[in-house]
């Protein structure tokens, strides 16, 4: 394993069950192991003694299946955060827009961050562009993120494997690092 950079941090992004209830309901998505992969970068980071923070959305509708009052609102048990661990609550897509995060990192001394949750075409891919303007030199890891089949609006059903790609295509090299899990942790 990597000994991972102390100016480093891992963001998990929305890993709520909101979403798993989605996957139960048979959601077309891509990167069935993200899961996994999230479980294992949170178990090295935390032994490792690096940072990790927890960014979960919050909808403001009550019908939302992300409202605060909603049961997948919670967190999946497999990404819950300790105690000693930050967790930023967002209203929007970005982990950064009306949050502490930038600060957080900043008192950290974090120059790094890694990113990882749900989902890769939004919150997950939003707050590792933000992570690039504000200069954390962001790592995107590829196979521990997800995305859901689409339809445009033209009608056209983009399946969950081509929205992933898509997202990995447009960020790697411009905006961010993409790197697999266990190119991250070897």
């Amino acid at each position: 394993m990597m000994t991972l950079n102390s100016k480093m941090a891992l963001i998990v992004v929305d890993v709520q069950m909101a979403l798993a209830n989605d996957d139960a309901a048979g959601a077309e998505r891509s990167c069935r192991q993200a899961e996994t992969n999230i479980a294992k970068l949170l178990d090295a980071f935390r032994q490792q003694g690096k940072s990790v923070v927890h960014v979960h959305h919050h909808g403001s509708d009550p019908s939302d299946p992300f409202h605060p009052s909603a049961p997948g609102s919670a967190v999946q048990p497999f990404a819950s955060p300790l105690e000693s661990e930050q967790v930023v609550v967002k209203t929007s897509s970005s982990g950064f827009v009306g949050t502490d995060l930038a600060k957080i990192l900043s008192q950290a001394g974090v120059e790094r961050v890694v990113l990882c949750g749900a989902t890769a075409n939004h919150c997950v891919e939003s707050t590792t562009r933000s992570a690039s303007d504000l200069g954390l030199d962001p790592i995107y890891v590829s196979d521990a993120v997800w995305a859901y089949g689409v339809e445009g609006p033209d009608g056209t059903a983009h399946a969950g494997d081509t929205i992933h790609s898509v997202v990995l295509a447009t960020l790697a090299g411009e905006i961010a690092e993409v790197r697999s899990t266990s190119e991250v942790l070897a």
